[in-house]
């Protein structure tokens, strides 16, 4: 798809507009509902639908599909993200009502960040086309660790940080307490961060670390920098509302680990296939209306059989109590 800097400027100045909006409407810090978060994950999800139309009718249908293909693939990998956020927001005990200040700015930065990496993919793949073998068995390789993990007894309840966020921490020292919205105060004459500004570094920082397998994954559906930077902004400005959408619901997806992996590990066939087409050699390339049935496939195959084996564990738990009490009862 060829794309303007004219067109690349409107839809920057679109997308802050956006951003102004959402920050504008949740300047105040206060607690989100379950209807609220509801209505504005909708909003964004229907925004991103009809960016997606927008480039079926204005674009090509060949763009519209690679979006819609890398936005859902972003958006059920960012629901990965989800369950870290949930442990940094307990590690740093985030007062409830500032919760949703933390994860806009968050995202920002996370936004940020990710747009520098998808200028250097892109370049990256524009002149070195052997990268794709790189980004395949990358995602192969990470397929198969969430399957490991996924399959282990031993599951992460604490938030570590990480290098750069402990030398920032170290570089400016951190207050005792939090100050409301305040990101830096005077300590003793001293500038500190607040504790608020740590969780929102931790959360962009982190968010870098995702971004090391959803970056290769979208560019193995499309290698349009327009797609791959727009399908990313929209799967991660609708986050905030998810988080506290979901966030009751996120235990439940007991298998999101599984879906995941089979997501990546498809994609990354399909990246090897492509770099092995680019070499010359005559293998079947997987197209875009195939890839989005595999994904949209899996997502709903891994979200039914997550609710049944979470519903299965729950009545399993129920039971267990109900005899424990009953034991007890007889005893007496």
């Amino acid at each position: 798809m060829d794309v303007s800097w004219t067109l690349w400027a409107l839809t920057i100045f679109g997308l802050s507009a956006l951003i102004a909006v959402d920050f504008f409407i949740g300047r105040k810090p206060h607690d989100v509902s379950t209807k609220e978060a509801g209505i504005w994950t909708i909003v964004w999800i229907a925004l991103a639908a009809l960016f997606g139309l927008g480039l079926l009718v204005f674009g090509e249908s060949q763009a519209s599909g690679e979006f819609f293909a890398g936005f859902i693939t972003e958006k059920s990998l960012s629901v990965d993200n989800l369950f870290v956020f949930v442990l940094i927001m307990a590690k740093f005990s985030v007062p409830s009502h500032l919760q949703q200040r933390v994860l806009l700015i968050g995202v920002l930065i996370a936004l940020v960040l990710r747009a520098i990496f998808i200028a250097a993919g892109a370049a990256v793949i524009a002149n070195f086309s052997w990268v794709f073998y790189i980004f395949g068995a990358f995602l192969i390789y990470t397929a198969w660790k969430l399957i490991q993990e996924a399959r282990s007894d031993d599951e992460e309840d604490e938030f570590e940080e990480n290098r750069l966020l402990k030398s920032i921490e170290h570089r400016f020292g951190v207050a005792d307490k939090y100050h409301g919205t305040k990101l830096f105060i005077r300590n003793n004459g001293k500038r500190v961060m607040t504790p608020l500004m740590v969780v929102m570094l931790a959360i962009g920082t982190t968010d870098v670390l995702f971004a090391l397998d959803s970056i290769p994954a979208i560019f193995g559906l499309t290698q349009d920098p327009y797609i791959v930077f727009t399908a990313n902004a929209f799967a991660l400005m609708g986050l905030r509302q998810l988080y506290f959408l979901i966030g009751g619901l996120l235990k439940k997806l007991v298998h999101l680990s599984y879906g995941l992996s089979v997501i990546l590990g498809f994609i990354g066939v399909k990246l090897v296939l492509h770099a092995l087409h680019e070499s010359g050699v005559h293998v079947p390339e997987i197209s875009i209306p195939f890839s989005l049935a595999v994904i949209c496939g899996v997502l709903v195959i891994t979200t039914i059989t997550s609710l049944i084996a979470s519903k299965k564990q729950e009545a399993a738990e129920k039971g267990e109590k109900k005899d424990d009490s009953e034991n007890v009862g007889a005893e007496k």
